[in-house]
């Protein structure tokens, strides 16, 4: 494997894999066992990146059904750190491994007390997994929720990946192309999101060469991923059961097991704040942040009205340039601005913006002109405007005004717009988040103006939580 060339990495290669065929379950209720299919031509990549991943210290990315990973070697020490070079991200931040079978977890988490038993015959021995995770495995594995393990002394995981916690997350992903690259690597993989750490998730191959081109050697190419959030963490060896992490399972969902009756929210805990050395993966850094400010608008209560848009901030953005009054950095530009969109379920197209004659401050009103669709390989639509203020006593040409009068009414260019709906379902929104953020970061957006969900049931939560931590500004 040649990992560079002058020194240098050679640039990122991605590796197209067929999905129709990648392998299944032994038996699909007890997910003891994960086989290869009989007919292997389609494994060739797979086969490819698991050398990589069993020889190799660096990482190799593959998708699963929540977003692209970035897999190493768990058991190795300096395969998981070149995890850590190749994102830039903190080593205190413990990392989540994937398994291909519960045959997998449970050589992790035996002791060796117990593996000494199997193997002097005694087949009794109390299986390893907690049984408060029992009904979730059933219920939701494979699939994306991470449960929280104790790890065993000595450890068969390197130190890097539980960041020193006593404690690991594991998961099953729901992914045949993934539990059988695990199959091939034959040791579980360490895997964060396969972005630069801070950066939106990846939910393409291209994404994650975008962001990590000539850090790593080989991106399997399985498609876009079909749930566009992470996995949910849960800890079930606490009393009461906690969720961590909101994700591709919701609480309401989790309640409905066999003792997680009682299961509370616990990601708003101090760790997120950075006070205290994070819990799970995902808790503790300002992660899925585009380059672009992000003000993310939180969803109206039910009982007070529904917000249709912002045509308001026109007024402040015009008077931050004019005025040079600090707001979002807009003081600072000497040229039109570049704005993003991102809408849900109630803003209307533009935002508002496009509301002619219905303006506020002495009736100047807003336009979008110049409107035109966007093409894009994604499932949402966007498209791209001209933001002008009609009649507006000029903010931004003093030198038209007379003893403090002005007298005469312009139009100004605010900027440039880029509109995207994620449409109004909770799931689609969840499966086109990351990738409009990185589509506004691509077109060097100045600002994105996001409209916020309703965080309640299904995987609201996890849209919610992955904006909050995106966002520079916060309106209520």
């Amino acid at each position: 494997m040649a990992a560079s060339t002058n020194g240098k990495m050679a640039e990122t290669r991605i590796l197209r894999v067929n999905i129709g065929n990648l392998g299944k379950f032994k038996d699909e209720k007890t997910l003891e066992t994960w086989e290869l299919p009989t007919d292997a031509k389609d494994l060739q990549p797979l086969r490819e990146a698991a050398t990589y991943l069993r020889e190799g210290i660096i990482p190799v990315g593959f998708p699963t059904e929540t977003v692209y990973g970035l897999g190493a070697d768990a058991t190795r020490s300096e395969a998981v750190k070149g995890i850590y070079k190749a994102k830039g991200r903190p080593s205190d931040n413990p990392l989540i491994i994937h398994v291909c079978d519960l045959t997998m977890l449970r050589s992790l988490i035996a002791t060796a007390e117990a593996e000494a038993k199997v193997a002097n015959g005694n087949l009794n021995s109390s299986d390893p997994i907690p049984a408060i995770y029992k009904p979730l495995i059933a219920k939701f594995w494979p699939g994306p929720l991470t449960i929280l393990l104790p790890n065993p002394k000595p450890s068969k995981l390197a130190p890097e990946v539980t960041a020193g916690l006593p404690t690991f997350g594991a998961r099953m992903p729901d992914s045949p192309l993934a539990l059988s690259l695990i199959h091939l690597a034959e040791v579980p993989l360490a895997a964060p999101s396969a972005n630069a750490s801070t950066k939106p998730s990846p939910t393409t191959a291209e994404h994650v060469r975008h962001d990590l081109n000539g850090k790593i050697e080989i991106i399997l190419d399985g498609g876009p991923c079909l749930v566009g959030v992470e996995s949910t963490v849960v800890d079930g060896m606490c009393d009461p059961p906690v969720v961590l992490r909101p994700g591709g399972v919701s609480i309401d969902r989790i309640r409905e097991c066999v003792g997680w009756a009682r299961v509370v929210k616990g990601y708003k805990d101090a760790s997120e704040e950075g006070s205290k050395a994070p819990r799970a993966p995902g808790m503790k850094y300002k992660h899925y942040s585009p380059k672009a400010k992000v003000v993310l608008y939180e969803a109206s209560p039910k009982h007070k009205f529904t917000r249709i848009g912002i045509s308001h901030e026109a007024s402040l953005i015009l008077e931050a340039k004019g005025k040079k009054i600090e707001h979002l950095g807009y003081e600072a530009l000497d040229r039109p601005a570049r704005i993003g969109i991102v809408r849900t379920k109630n803003w209307a197209e533009w935002a508002g913006f496009h509301e002619k004659g219905q303006g506020h401050n002495g009736g100047e009103g807003t336009t979008i002109l110049q409107q035109k669709p966007l093409q894009t390989s994604n499932s949402f639509g966007m498209h791209q405007g001209e933001l002008w203020v009609e009649n507006q006593k000029s903010a931004l040409n003093p030198e038209e005004k007379s003893n403090g009068v002005s007298t005469k009414n312009t139009n100004t260019l605010l900027g440039e717009v880029i509109d995207i709906s994620l449409g109004k379902d909770t799931k689609d929104i969840a499966h086109g988040l990351f990738s409009a953020l990185r589509e506004l970061d691509l077109r060097e957006v100045d600002v994105v103006y996001v409209e916020g969900i309703e965080d309640e049931g299904d995987i609201a939560a996890a849209v919610m939580n992955r904006l909050r931590k995106a966002a520079t500004k916060i309106e209520v």
